[in-house]
């Protein structure tokens, strides 16, 4: 299994630079790809990445997406005079050359290649790469929008001849549309290209009615090209994190993608002038590790726009830690997505019903882990994952001393008990940051945890319970938020939003789980915003191992990836899955997207109906 993350960047790529006045290009400068590299040396994050040399695209290559003509003219400016340059910037929209330009943007498109390469050769398993001019803007015959070779676009080319994959999928997260990949893929099926972009109605450059969210691809490309316009500014967290679960992410795991490639521009990051947006650094990183769940963790980012100096280098450290499997950081802000964000989000999912199961219905289908289990089981798990000793009398007894004594009076109770905490006490201390306990009675054991999270401090926990187990928990203050995955429909505790039990059941022969988990769980759960996960897999439950691995990977987006699985009635697959997801040795293969069954869509609908107005993340559904 491939480990590791590559960084590419070469100083060269900051050699040219706009040589007369021009307000429109004025913000594109060497200090974009500086500053990036400079945080991250301050961050120490560059000594922690694989270091992989940069080299030259070849004709051939740039071939694969620039026709003949347009490259002779690019390599054509190496011997211009400034009036020269000028005069041939002036053909294009948003565009300056210099004499170093064509050597620099054959730099970005072999870094580019080279990231591909070490990802499908498994020499890494992901990584990113700083490279300057940007590309996802420059079409087959014409340079634009500070854009000279397409390299995202290129890249694709490359991977479907080299490596001979038929799904890849480019997210282009750059506040404009890339219109340049869209007109390359938009006849393939075998490229799924996504894109956000500020649009205010066509009012918004590059001013093109086919930025809309109808414009869906071509022949046999339709359904394969996903533009989610943003018709204001200020788009924050909420927002992107909302066209996420509710458009690419239920596609995406439909799609089963072999690769993904990210356009990676910060210009939709908070601070930019372009953009005008108001996501945080930190969004970028839970965007990341989304993107990580699928193709087996092989990502490729690669740097588009980004104009905001303090925001862009931000921005980029937030992906590259995250790339690293570094813990996630809390996400900040309302998590309610504007009305403006909402109608983008319906109207894409409507326009793409007809091309994509998970959008058929209303409701959208949408880093050391420690454990402590047998001696038996032990060797089993990743080596990554630490494996702790139980607690000593005298630890324990401290612990329950605080509670209810009379509680633990059993044997059993007492041990299962003492698995829990002695985790849970290391997740608090920040000695780890997950883990796992088997427990033999989990609803005794997860009564005690939440208190002593709570004690400790902690002012919101989300509790997933799947199987069938009554937990007596107080959830009126809301420092609970209690979802219970059962077979059948539990009698309802209370009126309170705190308290959400969804009857699901699973199809045994595929994972039907996605909708629940992206269409439901995460709006809800990120509007929470938990300072801890704990889920807690009881008897009968109603979730095999994948839908439990799916619930688990995604879930680490909050709580600074902070999560508890406590597990009764083990079984060694189970714990193996969900150590696996913690640790992130590797990415769990979830299968391909399968829809809900109707009765699993109808209580979806229920219980969005019920709850839109208390989770505000939830009112993206398409109506019929």
């Amino acid at each position: 299994m491939a480990s590791g993350t590559a960084l590419i960047y070469d100083d060269e790529m900051t050699s040219y630079k706009l040589l007369w006045d021009d307000p429109e290009c004025d913000i594109e400068v060497p200090e974009r790809l500086l500053s990036s590299y400079e945080q991250l040396k301050h961050y120490h994050l560059v000594e922690r990445c694989i270091h992989v040399p940069v080299r030259e695209g070849t004709e051939e290559e740039i071939m694969l997406v620039h026709s003949s003509e347009y490259l002779e003219v690019v390599k054509s400016t190496q011997t211009m005079n400034e009036e020269e340059l000028q005069r041939v910037s002036e053909n294009y929209d948003a565009v300056y050359f210099h004499p170093n330009t064509y050597r620099c943007a054959k730099l970005a498109v072999g870094a580019t290649l080279q990231l591909v390469d070490s990802v499908m050769s498994g020499k890494v398993r992901n990584g990113m790469a700083l490279v300057r001019p940007p590309g996802h803007h420059s079409q087959r015959n014409a340079a634009n929008g500070f854009c000279v070779f397409n390299n995202v676009a290129i890249a694709a080319q490359y991977a479907k001849r080299r490596y001979g994959l038929q799904r890849i999928l480019i997210v282009d997260w750059d506040v404009h549309h890339g219109q340049g990949i869209q007109y390359v893929f938009e006849e393939d099926p075998s490229v799924l290209y996504y894109s956000w972009h500020r649009y205010e109605h066509q009012q918004f450059w590059p001013l093109l009615r086919e930025s809309d969210y109808d414009a869906v691809g071509q022949g046999k490309g339709k359904g394969f090209n996903l533009n989610v316009p943003w018709n204001k500014v200020g788009m924050g967290n909420s927002d992107y994190l909302a066209a996420f679960f509710h458009v690419l992410l239920p596609v995406a795991f439909e799609f089963v993608p072999e690769l993904i490639l990210v356009s990676s521009g910060y210009d939709s990051g908070i601070g930019d002038p372009e953009g005008q947006m108001n996501a945080t650094p930190e969004c970028f990183a839970h965007l990341t590790h989304f993107l990580m769940q699928l193709a087996n963790g092989r990502l490729c980012a690669v740097l588009e726009g980004g104009y905001h100096l303090k925001s862009l280098s931000e921005s980029v450290c937030m992906t590259v830690k995250t790339l690293l499997r570094d813990p996630l950081p809390q996400i900040s802000g309302e998590m309610a997505p504007c009305l403006s964000a909402i109608e983008s989000i319906q109207n894409v999912r409507g326009a793409h019903k007809p091309y994509w199961k998970c959008l058929m219905y209303e409701v959208p289908p949408v880093k050391t882990a420690a454990a402590i289990v047998s001696k038996a089981d032990a060797h089993l798990l990743p080596v990554s994952v630490q494996v702790e000793m139980e607690m000593n009398a005298q630890e324990l007894n401290t612990f329950v001393s605080a509670f209810d004594a009379e509680l633990v009076k059993e044997e059993k109770a007492l041990l299962s008990l003492q698995n829990v905490l002695a985790v849970l006490d290391k997740i608090l201390k920040k000695k780890v940051c997950s883990g796992i306990a088997e427990s033999s009675v989990a609803s005794v054991s997860t009564t005690f945890a939440l208190k002593h999270c709570f004690d400790f401090g902690l002012q919101r926990v989300l509790c997933i319970v799947i199987g069938d187990m009554d937990l007596e928990l107080d959830l009126d203050d809301g420092k609970i938020l209690l979802m219970n995955i059962c077979q059948k429909q539990q009698t309802e505790k209370t009126n309170s939003k705190y308290y959400i039990s969804l009857n699901w059941k699973e199809d045994a022969e595929r994972n039907n789980f996605f909708c629940a988990v992206l269409g439901f769980i995460l709006p809800v759960a990120y509007s929470y915003q938990p300072d801890l996960v704990i889920i807690v897999i009881g008897p009968n439950r109603s979730l095999g191992v994948n839908g439990i691995s799916l619930l688990t990977c995604l879930l680490q987006g909050l709580a600074e990836s902070q999560i508890l699985v406590v597990i009764q009635d083990t079984e060694i697959k189970l714990v193996q899955s969900v150590a696996k997801a913690l640790s992130g040795v590797s990415t769990p293969d979830f299968g391909a997207y399968a829809p809900a069954s109707q009765e699993n869509v109808l209580e979806i609908k229920r219980l969005r109906d019920q709850l839109q107005q208390e989770w505000k993340m939830l009112r993206c559904s398409v109506r019929d």
